[in-house]
């Protein structure tokens, strides 16, 4: 078979929201299979064993049929190089551990010529998977040799570069299944949850509601034990020394045996326990002093049992994990540094990245070097055959221990966190039996840590995964708030910037700071702050991180659905006034929209992402427009110039909500119930041609209980011409 590496890209775009395909971030890639129209997998010989050799994982892909193994029938029934492109994409992601499932091809208008969507959560992440997985299929359908393994390597590392960390993931993921929608604001883990003014901000484990003072205090140990000490909380006594000569005299004062440990030392770097000659407590503190970069060193009474991290978010216990204490046994032959090689390293829960629950052991802990003088070493320092060695005492909270926490100790931790002031905390605690009473053992607070580690509690390495993400999202969004503040979208029409601008004046005269991006510019209440369009990504994006907005008001139009997605994920109100002929939209030809249903579900987009408790307002004039009534997941009013009209008389007699023009007003009215407003007549700066307009905006107002007195204020106080009423 000749070579026929002629698959090729006319197009590649990343649509950021909701889009034709799906309500999520997708790369849409347009693939042109050229020859390969021709030969379809089953035609290919040898194609689908290399590709299922080199990909086994995409057995696990139903595809259209439904079930375990669908993918695989259709490469064997025969299918097209595009629709195999977009699996083998989606397994590189999920390979590089950024797992994803939603993918589509369809056809398109020119010959060999398909569309092609797949989710991804990272842009950059996504085009290089695309282009590795076209090398990938062109090599599987050319029988050449291709490396799987170095390309997964190669997106991995992008994965872990440019997505959210491991726990911000989490957490997202988190806010996700509750529907609160998120926003990444910079290329690390800062994140927006929610929009406008009911937003909130995490840095992983830290909050907007984490205090800058109490980060403070948790950071200085000192303070913090005396803090918890004030308050009745038993803490461990001990002190800074400055030199050798200085720790042992303080493990003298204090009382043997001691911990030594250096000053702000993470993941027991440089820690030393049990301490009770004057060999080790100098040797510990060389240690702690060479991984502590000079900074002091402190001297602690030593507490037998095992220290845990008490995860507090709130006021509740959400997780607790015990140290988990590594042994190596001896063979006679190997140092003890070969031993942990052979039987801890090889452990994948191990390693240096916040992927890993379980951190490298090396010299630089304090287990392996003291232990090295103990008895049954040789002169080599090689433990004897089958002599069980410590090989590190403590490692930062690996066990799950959650359910076993007694509820006197639960209570001394989140007593800590209170006294130190923060809204989640890592607390650090040493007790011989976490399971039993405090005043039944020696226990003691150690630290109150802000920013605490997650992964340890969502990924242990022995035990129960605790739903960290979950507790954080109800602490952040209690009694099931959303974090949404209320959203219109608008689609385009000939009077769409006018509904948005009257819509937007309706909301600012009820009381509520709106934001307003359309054709004239993006508005903050009655302030025009940009001249240029305000019908793209980053414009809406502007509105929605904004503190202080209390609504929002977007204008839309199709080419922003097809190139970028919608600006937000949902909203409450969602308005189309008309859908016209299709060859009507002639800057949609390039995305080959080329017949009234393609038009029809791009439109259709505005009313998908309408919330269940939302409404589609809809023009009773126009018979397509109405068909998009059944699509919505909320409420509908319709509008309409007669009140005759069937469509009207029929959805007001199923209690629905329905607004016309009658005897020179427009009239509310749900059921028997009517309200009339404010005779037309007296608004002077709205043309006849509009009034169909006005009633999109004034049921849009209604939608969002905008009581009539104000919308008749709204309609007498608006100036349609936006340079009057949108001053910079």
């Amino acid at each position: 078979m000749t070579t026929k590496k002629n698959i090729r890209f006319t197009r590649v775009s990343y649509l950021h929201g909701p889009n034709i395909w799906t309500y999520r971030p997708v790369i849409e890639a347009w693939v042109d299979i050229g020859e390969l129209e021709q030969y379809p997998s089953n035609k290919l010989p040898g194609f689908t064993d290399r590709l299922t050799s080199w990909l086994p994982g995409l057995i696990e892909h139903r595809c259209g049929i439904g079930e375990r193994g669908g993918f695989i029938q259709r490469l064997h029934g025969g299918t097209w190089a595009a629709h195999i492109l977009e699996h083998v994409v989606l397994e590189l992601q999920t390979l590089a551990g950024m797992r994803t499932g939603f993918g589509k091809t369809r056809k398109a208008a020119e010959p060999a010529l398909y569309k092609m969507a797949f989710r991804t959560r990272q842009e950059q992440v996504g085009r290089a998977a695309l282009q590795a997985g076209c090398e990938l299929l062109l090599a599987a359908i050319n029988d050449s040799p291709f490396d799987v393994v170095a390309r997964v390597v190669e997106l991995t590392e992008l994965v872990d570069s440019l997505c959210l960390g491991p726990s911000t993931a989490h957490i997202v993921d988190a806010a996700a299944d509750r529907c609160i929608p998120w926003i990444r604001l910079n290329d690390g883990n800062l994140v927006q949850l929610g929009y406008g003014n009911k937003q909130r901000r995490i840095w992983t484990a830290e909050t907007d509601q984490t205090s800058a003072i109490a980060e403070g205090i948790a950071s200085d140990k000192d303070l913090t034990k005396s803090l918890l000490k004030s308050c009745g909380i038993p803490v461990r006594e001990g002190c800074r020394v400055n030199s050798a000569e200085e720790a042992w005299d303080a493990a003298q004062e204090i009382g043997f045996p001691v911990t030594i440990k250096a000053y702000g030392c993470n993941h027991a770097l440089g820690v030393a326990v049990n301490l009770s000659t004057q060999a080790d407590v100098i040797e510990a503190f060389n240690l702690a002093r060479k991984n502590g970069e000079g900074n002091p060193v402190i001297v602690e009474q030593f507490i037998p049992g095992a220290e845990h991290r008490v995860l507090v978010v709130g006021k509740k216990i959400v997780a607790v994990a015990a140290d988990e204490i590594t042994w190596v046994i001896g063979n006679g032959q190997s140092t003890l540094g070969e031993l942990v090689d052979t039987h801890t390293h090889s452990d994948s829960g191990r390693g240096l990245t916040d992927e890993c629950p379980l951190n490298r052991i090396g010299p630089q802990h304090a287990g392996i070097t003291l232990e090295l003088d103990s008895p049954g070493f040789s002169d080599c320092g090689i433990p004897q055959t089958n002599q069980c060695v410590l090989a590190q005492r403590n490692e930062n909270g690996a066990l799950d221990v959650t359910d076993q926490i007694h509820s006197s100790i639960a209570a001394l931790a989140t007593l800590a966190t209170r006294v130190v002031g923060l809204d989640i905390a890592g607390v650090d605690l040493v007790a011989e039996d976490i399971s039993k009473p405090i005043i039944t053992q020696r226990c003691a607070i150690i630290g109150v840590n802000a920013g605490p580690g997650l992964l340890a509690h969502i990924k242990p390495s022995s035990g129960k995964s605790r739903p960290i993400g979950t507790a954080i999202i109800d602490h952040l969004f209690p009694d099931n708030l959303s974090g949404r503040i209320p959203i219109l979208g608008i689609t385009e029409a000939a009077g769409s910037t006018f509904i948005a601008q009257l819509v937007g004046h309706l909301i600012h005269v009820s009381g509520r700071h709106v934001g307003l991006a359309c054709s004239t510019g993006l508005y903050l209440d009655q302030r025009q702050i940009d001249t240029k369009s305000g019908i793209n990504w980053e414009a809406g994006q502007r509105l929605l991180i904004n503190r202080t907005m209390e609504a929002a008001v977007f204008e839309s139009n199709n080419r922003l659905i097809l190139s970028e997605g919608l600006v937000y994920d949902k909203c409450s109100v969602g308005i189309v006034s008309e859908i016209k002929e299709y060859d009507q939209y002639s800057d949609l030809t390039e995305f080959f929209i080329d017949d009234q249903e393609k038009l029809f579900n791009v439109i259709r987009t505005q009313i998908d992402v309408i919330l269940p408790d939302g409404f589609a307002v809809l023009n009773a004039d126009c018979p397509r427009v109405v068909k998009l009534a059944k699509l919505c997941d909320g409420k509908v009013i319709f509008y309409g110039n007669d009140h005759a009209l069937d469509i009207l008389v029929k959805h007001r007699n199923e209690a629905g909500r329905v607004v016309f023009l009658r005897n020179d007003c427009i009239v509310l009215a749900e059921g028997g119930n009517e309200t009339a407003l404010l005779p037309l007549s007296s608004l002077k700066v709205i043309k006849a041609a509009q009034l169909s307009d006005v009633m999109a905006a004034v049921a849009a107002a209604w939608a969002l209980n905008i009581i009539p007195e104000l919308i008749e204020a709204g309609l007498r106080t608006f100036e349609s011409h936006p340079k009057k009423h949108f001053t910079k």
